[in-house]
């Protein structure tokens, strides 16, 4: 069973020096973006199975923690307002009519209870098969600065470049509310989301500070179309120590 909510409208980072630049390959990996929460009964078997996504290189599993179930007895450690927002967003530009917890959004265009491993791995398969033609992605790290290199390709509309920087995995035991009890894995819980840019379909560079940023397990760049449209092109580099 998902959870629903109405719609109200309205690093510190350990980095090898001598990490090796990271590309997007022609077919660059399906973007999966699990929006959950430690306060949600249904949300455990959604976790789990990002948790095998996160291992393969064909996806990017990002988990999104929302807060509005904070209030029923568990405040989620990882959950941010602006996390809320994304998912909020996405139900805009999807057309759908509530956000819900477990959410999954894949690549931007298709939402999935993330518990229903059949129906996300179907919708996986669909975004793979539009997935060519990426514009490639190369970061590289000079002292505290990231710098992340975005190929040209041919692209309709104007694009934003984000960084999403994640942890390593977390344990928690939860004490209170629907999971109270439950010791729950949180693998690539999203601690920062960071615009870096706009992108027109030309080449270009960007830099961003590490300096301060939280997530220990490594980052994620996505190039999605204005308005939390589709994503176009994504790359991710682990953080090593």
């Amino acid at each position: 069973m998902m959870r629903i909510v109405p719609i109200v409208f309205g690093l510190v980072l350990a980095v090898s020096a001598g990490l090796s630049p990271v590309f997007a390959a022609d077919k660059r990996p399906v973007v999966v973006e699990l929006f959950t929460s430690q306060g949600c009964s249904s949300c455990p078997p959604a976790e789990a199975f990002l948790n095998d996504l996160t291992k393969r290189k064909d996806v990017i599993a990002l988990e999104f923690h929302v807060d509005y179930w904070d209030y029923i007895g568990w405040k989620d450690l990882f959950a941010k307002p602006e996390f809320t927002a994304r998912q909020k967003s996405y139900v805009h530009s999807m057309g759908s009519r509530y956000a819900y917890t477990p959410q999954m959004v894949i690549d931007g265009r298709e939402h999935v209870v993330g518990s229903h491993r059949a129906k996300v791995e179907s919708v996986i398969r669909k975004a793979q098969a539009k997935a060519s033609k990426a514009p490639p992605i190369k970061m590289r790290r000079e002292g505290k600065n990231l710098i992340i290199s975005v190929g040209a390709a041919r692209a309709s509309g104007d694009y934003v470049v984000t960084m999403a920087t994640f942890d390593k995995p977390h344990v928690t035991k939860v004490k209170r509310g629907e999971n109270r009890g439950m010791t729950l894995t949180n693998a690539n819980v999203v601690r920062e989301l960071v615009k870096i840019g706009d992108w027109n379909g030309k080449a270009a560079e960007y830099t961003i500070s590490l300096d301060g940023t939280d997530g220990d397990g490594g980052c994620a760049i996505l190039i999605q179309k204005k308005g939390h449209g589709p994503v176009l092109a994504a790359a991710s580099m682990p953080f090593l120590q």
